[in-house]
Order: structure tokens, then sequence, then C-alpha cells
């Protein structure tokens, strides 16, 4: 039989462990289905890890995984995707908001033939409407630069053995796993999942960490920012020429007058022009500097291993 390896990753979720590992065991064992659980310990500062040790404890097909601090969710999937050994890997939120009875949807289509089974959100749940104006704008940048509608995307999905292997071959350092999926390509479908409300715990996305996050990520899958700056510097070009042959005409018209305001006006429009254009070259060359080190996406510090997967 053929199993589907679950990557969980966690980041202080001490509450959810042991509820997500058997609501999804019981619901694979039920569907008869050959399963292993990949849970990966972000660095959490709470009692998370001893979670998910006794949780292994308990049932053989529940692998560990401890990271030696915080690296962020991207990481920890990346992690998860390289030490889970089924022929198929779903990946899914701890928080149990990505409903887990769509997994055995997604394995069935998986069964089908598709490779790629994305996950779209039918209904985003309850958030606050700051949070979720930016989430609208952030998908709305993302769509546009990349040419796939991420307004609905999520990093829910169920990759088949030949599409992770392809993920895990990517060299970058800086990964957007959510947009990656359309860029590998092979045989695509959709499920579409309402996002359910977190039983307990509470979110650890903050503004400020989304904010992080949604320019992270933009520049990471993207060069429209670059792209952003050179229309600026063409709409300034085409400025100076306007405003160069209104002087000369003015001049030799002999209309000519002292304009103060206007030349301060300009110097700060053009000022602040240069240093956004300079932070967003800036931003990327730290991209780059981050790429060229070739540090590794994550260190482990400790595994449990599966004894043995149904």
């Amino acid at each position: 039989m053929k199993t589907m390896s679950i990557v969980l990753p966690a980041y202080n979720e001490e509450q959810m462990i042991e509820k997500t590992a058997g609501t999804i065991a019981r619901l694979m064992e039920n569907e008869d289905i050959s399963y292993e659980l990949v849970f990966v310990n972000d660095g959490s500062k709470d009692q998370t890890w001893e979670r998910i040790k006794e949780a292994s404890k308990k049932n053989s097909n529940i692998k560990g995984i401890c990271f030696s601090r915080n690296f962020g969710k991207e990481g920890a999937v990346f992690a998860g995707l390289a030490n889970a050994s089924g022929e198929c890997v779903a990946v899914m939120d701890c928080d149990l908001q990505h409903p887990p009875e769509t997994l055995i949807t997604m394995y069935r289509l998986w069964e089908q033939g598709y490779q790629v089974i994305e996950g779209v959100k039918a209904w985003r749940g309850r958030e606050v409407v700051l949070h979720k104006f930016f989430a609208k704008t952030f998908y709305k940048i993302i769509s546009n630069a990349t040419g796939v509608d991420m307004s609905r995307a999520s990093d829910f999905k169920l990759l088949d053995r030949a599409a992770v292997d392809e993920f895990l071959k990517l060299p970058e350092r800086n990964v957007f796993f959510r947009a990656l999926s359309s860029w590998v390509g092979f045989k695509t479908t959709y499920v579409e999942f309402h996002v359910q409300e977190r039983e307990a715990g509470e979110s650890k996305w903050s503004m400020k960490s989304l904010f992080k996050y949604a320019i992270n990520n933009i520049t990471s899958f993207s060069a429209v920012p670059m792209q952003v700056v050179t229309f600026c510097g063409v709409i300034f070009f085409l400025f100076a020429i306007v405003l160069a042959v209104q002087s000369l005409y003015l001049y030799f018209s002999g209309r000519a007058v002292a304009g103060f305001t206007t030349v301060i006006l300009l110097l700060l429009i053009i000022g602040s022009i240069l240093m956004f254009s300079l932070g967003v070259i800036g931003y990327y060359l730290s991209k780059i500097y981050e790429e060229v080190k070739m540090r590794p996406r994550y260190i482990i510090s400790e595994i449990t291993e599966t004894k043995n997967v149904n």
C-alpha cells in the first residue's frame, strides 16, 4: 500500500500536537490509508517538542524533527519534505485550520493520477479588517507578478513524490512554497476548503510578521519591485524632458521666473524616489548576499524516527 506523508510545521503549538496527531491518525486508519505524520518543531519556546516526542512514542507512524532555532515556516516545510518517505506528501497547518477531511479528497485525486493537488480557500475564516486588506493587496501584487492567481492560495496541498523531488532540487535559500507549486508544473487540480477556527492557542502572525513575510516572498519570487524602480526612472525622465522644454520656452520668450519653491519640491520628490529605489535595490542585493553564502535553510538538532509505517 502506498503511503501518504503529512508534513506539519509547528511553532508554539503545545496545545494542539496531541489533538492534531490523534485526529489525523484516526482519519487515516478509518480510511485504511497508510500514513506518516512529520511534525517539524520550528524553534518553539513552549513545550511543543516535548509533546511531539510523546506523540511519537505513542504512535510509531509519527516522526518528529526539531530545529536548532526558529528558521521560519518555509524552512520547516522543506525540512518536512526532505524527511518524508511517502509516495505522496501533504503539507498542512498544525492548528487544524486546514480541515483534515480534505486530505482524503486530495489522496483520492492523487490516486487518479494528479501530481499536485492545491488546496484553495473557499472561505478565509474570520479575519481582522486590516489583516484582510493587507492579505488581499499582497496576493494581488504576487498574482500580477507571477501571472498565477494567488488570491485563494494556501500552503495546504498534496504533492506526488516526483514533484517533491523537484522541490528539493531547487538551490535557492529564500523560497515561497505557496507559489512554487504552480511554478514546478505537473498535472494539477484544485480542492476548495473552508478555513476552520483555531481550537486552541493563538495565531503566530502579527501585522509586522505578515508584512515581513509579504516583502520577503515578493522579492524571493518576483523581480517586479526592480521593474517598478525602472518604471519610476522612465516616468521621471519623461517629466524632466517636459520640464526642460517648458523652461527653455520660458527662457527664450523672456518670461522665466525664479522658482525656488518648484526647485525645492522637485529636489524632495527626486530625492525620495532615489532613496526608495536604492532601498529596493539594496534589499535585492541583501537577498543575493544571503544566497551566495550558501547557508542551509535550516539546522536540525534532533529527530525522532518512525519505527514502521502502516
